[in-house]
């Protein structure tokens, strides 16, 4: 969902505090209409401290509830007798302020971090990971033997206890951002097309923590409003009047987009610019379809250099992304007999033929096999689809019909919700495909790729994917492209798990599903 922006003309900084309800527009108003104002009111550094100090307190309060849940652990635990009540509360709250002080550390409630999703996540799970390694050598130098304790119970309480906390501050934090609160009010600079960009990918980002209140063009670029798509921003200064204008519309920060004219040169004179006043100068590229954890900052003394990784397809990561796939569809097999057995009876029950669907399809590295699912259409839907070639409403190399005759009563529910793709959970299961990777493609699919295309084969096919979790067969062909090579070269085992989170969410809500 796009944030709102109000139209022309701009209402000014809101004072602190001040709350103006947000009245949602469809389409462009009325000429004679009165702009409505945008609350992002508290912003920037304000909503930052705001938001961090609700944060730590439930940060605290978590660790509190899980180290104080360890005594469960000792039930029926060997503990030498008499040990002390005293000692057993000083080491819990040694652990609580390590834990608490750690997380700080690591940054996990910077605010270029919350909000983000896995990266916040990750800073979380890494910060914990620390604090137990050096209680575990603290405790085994020290000899306390009833530390054991906190680590059966607290460490896996207090983990999952505090990404569900983080998810669910992060829920309430995109609601808030959606209805023009907790947003940075930010002034766009340089070249038009490149702010023309970067406009419209933060406005395009549900989720995207800036507001964009104005735009900065070169003199000699005569306009009052820059469009990027629906987004209308005014022009509010030139180069050489930035400063004030970030101090006139209260903005928080200021996106340098691409290369402005003046280059290293301008960027340098409009920090200094910015020094008197509270505004953060962040520095926009064009690199397209990289996630932060390819790139890296390699700084040489007055030559900030981006070092972007370049995607490795073997290795380590490889291992146990196998690994993962193996013990997870192994237990999903084992839990879901019992609902595949029934979804296999209502099939044989609805029409003729087999309960099982296989179709070869092509995995890693163009290699076929034989992908399993249940029989969602009737037994002679392959010789069928000749005669629909032109009712395809899919795009690409793709076939897709929406009314699609030979799909059964049975076959469109379980289309709906996706459970004709669980038996697929044996081909996890033996290696031709991963719980998470692009979308396997047909032999006749592959044979119409472009060039570029087939670097979706560079890795197994996915259960679920990128494209399942962002529309499905709502999808161009073009961006179901782009979102399979972007997981391609940006995989990571956090990726995933949340995947295949939002992936539940999707059975539970279709979109695009037929």
């Amino acid at each position: 969902m796009s944030i709102l922006k109000p139209r022309l003309p701009l209402p000014p900084a809101l004072p602190l505090g001040r709350r103006t309800p947000l009245r949602l527009v469809k389409g462009p108003p009325p000429p004679d209409a009165a702009p409505f104002e945008l609350d992002t009111q508290p912003s920037g550094r304000v909503w930052a401290r705001r938001y961090r100090a609700k944060l730590l307190a439930s940060d605290v309060t978590v660790l509190s509830i899980a180290v104080a849940s360890s005594p469960l652990a000792a039930i029926g635990a060997t503990h030498p007798p008499g040990t002390p009540v005293g000692g057993y509360l000083a080491v819990s709250l040694l652990v609580v302020a390590l834990w608490a002080g750690t997380l700080v550390a690591f940054h996990t409630r910077d605010s270029r971090v919350v909000g983000v999703g896995a990266t916040e996540y990750k800073q979380v799970i890494n910060a914990t990971a620390l604090t137990f390694g050096m209680l575990a050598i603290a405790f085994h130098i020290a000899q306390i033997d009833f530390a054991r304790d906190f680590f059966l119970l607290a460490l896996p309480l207090g983990i999952a206890a505090l990404i569900v906390e983080r998810w669910l501050w992060r829920r309430w934090l995109l609601r808030q951002r959606r209805f023009g609160h907790y947003l940075s009010r930010v002034i766009v600079v340089g070249e038009r097309e490149d702010v023309e960009y970067v406009v419209g990918q933060i406005h395009e980002k549900s989720g995207a923590a800036y507001y964009v209140v104005g735009a900065a063009l070169d003199s000699d670029e005569h306009a009052s409003v820059v469009v990027a798509g629906s987004d209308r921003v005014p022009v509010v200064a030139d180069y050489r009047h930035i400063a004030g204008a970030v101090s006139r519309m209260g903005a928080d920060t200021v996106i340098v987009a691409g290369q402005p004219r003046g280059g290293s040169g301008f960027i340098r004179g409009l920090a200094w610019d910015l020094e008197n006043t509270t505004a953060d100068l962040v520095l926009s590229s064009r690199l397209t379809d990289v996630a932060g954890p390819r790139i890296h900052f390699r700084p040489v003394e007055g030559l900030p250099l981006i070092h972007v990784e370049i995607p490795r397809f073997e290795g380590t990561k490889h291992v146990v992304k196998r690994t993962f796939d193996m013990t997870v569809s192994a237990v999903a097999l084992t839990l879901l007999a019992p609902l595949l057995l029934l979804i296999g009876a209502f099939i044989a029950l609805d029409s003729s033929g087999g309960v099982l669907f296989t179709q070869e399809r092509c995995g890693r590295g163009g290699r076929t096999f034989r992908m399993v699912k249940f029989r969602s259409m009737v037994p002679t839907a392959e010789s069928d689809l000749a005669g629909l070639m032109g009712q395809n409403e899919g795009s690409g190399a793709l076939f897709k019909m929406r009314n699609d005759p030979r799909v059964t009563r049975v076959g469109r529910v379980l289309r709906k919700y996706s459970l004709d793709e669980l038996p697929q959970l044996w081909n996890i299961l033996v290696g031709d495909m991963s719980l998470v990777g692009p979308r396997p493609p047909l032999p006749r699919e592959v044979e119409s790729y472009e060039t570029h295309v087939h670097r979706r084969l560079y890795i197994k096919p996915g259960l679920t994917g990128m494209w399942q979790v962002n529309g499905r067969s709502d999808l161009s062909w073009e961006e179901s492209v782009r979102l399979d090579l972007y997981y391609v070269e940006n995989w990571s085992l956090a990726g995933d798990l949340m995947i295949m989170w939002r992936t539940i969410k999707a059975m539970v809500q279709p979109v695009g599903a037929y």
